[in-house]
């Protein structure tokens, strides 16, 4: 992971699926399932909620760093892992109906939250919540091997996880119904192009620790300001936003459409 061993002065596993590293101002959070590609169970749900909670209160961090462990980034959602286990499904649900932003928004737009610079280091898989949680970030750097995707629409599903929130941002109407629409998968060039990268690079890792430790030079109160300055600027309501994806996901979720679409795509792993 480039230069990230001259990073560990202080690590912490936070749940089995998270890990969080600090070396003086700089964080890098760290996504730690490799073998199932990153793929977000609850206690990744958890690890980064976790996370951006303790970041929030660390005064002495000044940029943030999002990676994972492996050959990808987050290859999305883990249905198997989630439905093994119904009780923790059906409270996941009940949160679609939370007037405010659930756990699963908070994946993407806790980011938002921090004062400090966030930068995502992509490579490999980076579908579905894993494209929603690079969204999150202020930046999105891309090993040049990526592959792009918000892909909830193959299990009957749109994303609710900030995504639709967060393209607005990024990309024309057309383009985030056709990324929404299709699920197709992009290239990390194609994904630069439409904006949805900041840069491509053999080695964005040691590109995102160079940016960060640029940020880190500048007022850290003026960087603050920039942050919530240029959110404020680009965005209309976020709340009405949030809500719209959590009354849509509601609509699909456990219907029987929904459910067959599910069940074809399980059986053919």
């Amino acid at each position: 992971m480039g230069n990230q061993s001259t990073l560990k002065s202080h690590s912490q596993q936070l749940t089995p699926a998270v890990s969080l590293q600090c070396d003086g101002n700089l964080a890098i959070v760290q996504l730690t399932r490799p073998e199932k590609h990153n793929a977000v169970n609850e206690q990744t749900l958890k690890g980064i909620a976790q996370a951006q909670k303790i970041l929030k209160k660390n005064k002495a961090i000044r940029a943030v760093i999002i990676t994972g462990e492996g050959s990808s980034f987050c290859s999305g959602l883990d249905f198997p892992s989630i439905m093994k286990r119904p009780g923790v499904a059906a409270l996941l649900y009940l949160k679609l109906f939370w007037p405010f932003a659930n756990l699963f928004q908070q994946w993407s737009m806790g980011w938002r939250n921090l004062k400090v610079p966030v930068i995502a280091v992509v490579k490999g898989h980076c579908y579905g919540a894993g494209m929603q949680l690079a969204l999150g970030a202020d930046f999105r750097f891309a090993h040049t091997d990526s592959q792009l995707s918000v892909m909830e629409i193959k299990w009957g599903l749109i994303a609710d996880m900030g995504g639709p929130t967060l393209l607005r941002e990024l990309v024309r109407m057309d383009v985030a119904k056709e990324l929404m629409m299709t699920g197709k998968k992009l290239s990390a060039t194609e994904a630069l192009e439409l904006g949805l990268l900041t840069r491509v690079d053999e080695d964005p890792m040691a590109q995102a620790i160079e940016f960060a430790n640029t940020l880190t030079k500048q007022a850290p109160n003026a960087l603050a300001q920039a942050k919530q300055l240029i959110q404020t600027a680009w965005q209309q309501s976020e709340h009405l936003s949030l809500r719209q994806e959590r009354l849509a996901q509601r609509r699909l979720l456990g219907k029987s459409e929904q459910r067959a679409t599910a069940k074809s795509v399980l059986r053919t792993r």
